[in-house]
This record gives structure tokens, sequence and C-alpha cells, in this order.
């Protein structure tokens, strides 16, 4: 029976070597017998949300949410765009992770942020993570991830390069005095 990681962040321990998820957090958004999946939620990508409107024939009506950085959120679908979001389900293709929180893969919530309409917080990523039956699992045993609770500040308010020691912060980890992480900066 595969543990229930939905809603849980998965801190990259220093030590996983697998350069797409180095230094990572995230955030498990489906775990299932099927497998896992998610988005991480600390890699910036080459894009801004105006670059990824501009692309779909949006513009944004404020120039601050253009300027957003859109995160790298795994190698699995670079091309395609999830939008991991507070607020209800309104949109055409929502998932939902937790009470509060909800993924949406479909264009009408990136259409109601280009007007100032969409929710109140909200990042956008290109790409996901995911795991097939039982890999994550072996992973957590292989001791390449520590698991950790989600909240709003971590997802939506910290800089991304504070986001990896902060997370592992609220759990009582600090990297640096883990011996993998000896000489890091």
């Amino acid at each position: 029976m595969p543990t229930p990681l939905t809603n849980q962040l998965l801190i990259a321990l220093p030590a996983l070597a697998d350069g797409n998820f180095a230094r990572s957090i995230t955030l498990v958004c489906q775990h299932d017998d099927d497998g896992a999946m998610g988005i991480m939620v600390n890699k910036a990508s080459e894009y801004t949300l105006g670059d990824v409107l501009g692309q779909m024939g949006l513009e944004a009506h404020d120039p601050d949410m253009a300027e957003q950085i859109v995160l790298a959120g795994g190698p699995v679908h670079p091309e395609r765009g999830f939008v991991l979001h507070d607020g209800g389900m309104r949109w055409d293709s929502s998932l939902q992770v937790s009470d509060t929180l909800f993924l949406t893969t479909s264009r009408d919530i990136l259409e109601a942020m280009a007007k100032g309409e969409g929710p109140a917080h909200a990042l956008v990523a290109l790409g996901c993570a995911g795991w097939g039956q039982g890999q994550l699992e072996q992973e957590l045993t292989d001791n390449e991830w520590l698991t950790g609770p989600v909240d709003a500040e971590l997802l939506f308010t910290l800089p991304l390069e504070a986001r990896w020691h902060a997370a592992a912060g609220r759990i009582g980890v600090d990297f640096a005095h883990l011996a993998d992480y000896a000489g890091h900066a």
C-alpha cells in the first residue's frame, strides 16, 4: 500500500545526484497505487509569465505580473503549463491537492490571471515531476528525499533561492550539518 504523500513536500537531500532534482522542493499533487505526480516549486525557468501569456495571445494587465518568473516544474511534459493556486475550483481542469490548494491545467485560469481576475495566490510552472508505481516509495527508502508539510508562505511568498533551506528548517533539518552538504555554498 503506497504512502499517501499528496499535499506533502519532497525536499531533496544534498546527496541527490539527479540534476533535475538537486536542491529541489516538489509538491506532491497526486499519489496513488499507479505512482505520483508533483510540481517543483523552487526552480526558475527561463520564462516570465508575460512570455507565456504572450505565446498564448494574451497580455497581462499588470506589468509586475508579467515579470513573474515561471517555474521549471519538472522534466515531464516541459511544454505543458501548470498553475498551482489557492481558492476554489472554478476552472475547467483542476485537481484538488488539499482543502485550499489546487492544480489547474486549463487555459481559462491564465486568461483570468491576465485580466487580474485570477486566484489571490498562484504560481505557474512548465512541466511536472512524475514517478511510476513504487518509484517514489523506493526513492524515499533510498534516502533521496525528506518529506514535510506545505504552507502558503513557502509556496507563494519566500524567494525561490530560500525555499529549499526553509522547507528543511520547518522540519528541524539544517543541511549545513549534514556530511553530504559539506563544502557546498
